[in-house]
């Protein structure tokens, strides 16, 4: 089966918007990262692999990545109050208040790009808005088809993941590049499993990420922002 092609500004503008280069902040965040490299846990590339990956398979596939589809439907439709509804579930869902504080700040420096840029967007969430929803409707000005959105969003997250490890174990660069050639073949099957999943599996608990998220407010020296 051939596979569709994909238009050219399209791809562009899907660069452009998981660019490390996008003026939103996400660099600044390690999401319990940097308190798992003082613990211990992630140590080298390998333990590093295996900490994304857990991230990806146990709360990007059942909580983001679903919850993203669902408020782009919902968008795509000008349903727009289904579209605050997921994101409010989504707010809600953020396990501790270093994780909420930076979910919604990325979410609000989304919007005032948007805004910077005068983009037609419809639909605007105020306060507290996840990064999600600004990215759909993001996504929406841009024209991007909703085949990309899902993919585009957790390349976005894996990236800077692997950002953060690179300075905080610290990785060299080939060394970082091999993580992400390890993980990059997950992506697809993982933006498939969360399209599959219905509404009464939406959820994560990860005790441990909670834990040292809440533990990275009060770390010694830290590399990133709480």
């Amino acid at each position: 089966m051939t596979a569709p092609a994909i238009d050219a500004l399209a791809l562009a503008r899907l660069l452009r918007l998981v660019s490390p280069a996008l003026p939103v902040g996400a660099y600044a965040y390690s999401q319990g990262l940097e308190s798992a490299v003082e613990a211990g846990w992630v140590r080298d590339a390998g333990s590093a692999r295996d900490w994304l990956q857990a991230l990806m398979l146990r709360s990007q596939v059942s909580v983001d990545l679903p919850v993203l589809l669902r408020m782009q439907r919902a968008y795509a439709a000008a349903d727009f109050g289904a579209y605050a509804h997921w994101n409010d579930w989504l707010v809600a869902s953020r396990e501790s208040a270093e994780l909420h504080f930076e979910d919604t700040q990325l979410g609000a420096a989304l919007w005032r790009l948007l805004d910077g840029l005068e983009l037609p967007v419809a639909g605007r969430i105020d306060a507290p808005c996840s990064f999600a929803a600004a990215f759909v409707a993001a996504c929406h000005a841009w024209q991007l088809p909703a085949s990309m959105i899902g993919i585009g969003y957790l390349w976005c997250w894996l990236e800077n993941q692997v950002s953060a490890a690179t300075k905080l174990i610290p990785l060299g660069q080939t060394a970082a590049q091999r993580v992400l050639e390890q993980l990059l073949p997950l992506l697809p099957d993982a933006v498939a499993r969360a399209a599959a999943l219905p509404d009464d599996e939406l959820g994560a608990s990860l005790p441990g990420l909670a834990w040292l998220s809440a533990q990275h407010e009060t770390q010694y020296s830290r590399l990133f922002r709480s």
